[in-house]
């Protein structure tokens, strides 16, 4: 089993020490990165969105079409 840790570091005199993280440390740890990658999709997903809506807009602009309300947002944001 790998042990994680974490460095300490003392500013005032450079020592550094090494300790093991708790149980709660690792588990705060794990909820963390399962936050961040749950915001990570949000962010990919807002972006994609975004980008099919500048691509419906564009192909609207290019062929006459009127445009949503929406898609004349991208393009003016």
């Amino acid at each position: 089993m790998t042990t994680l840790n974490k460095v300490v570091v003392d500013c005032s005199t450079g020592e550094e020490t090494i300790i093991p993280l708790t149980a709660e440390e690792i588990t705060q740890m794990e909820a963390d990165a399962l936050a961040f990658a749950a915001q990570q999709e949000e962010a990919d997903q807002a972006a994609a969105a975004l980008a099919a809506l500048k691509a419906s807009a564009k192909a609207k602009l290019i062929a006459g079409a009127p445009l949503t309300a929406e898609e004349a947002d991208t393009l003016v944001i």
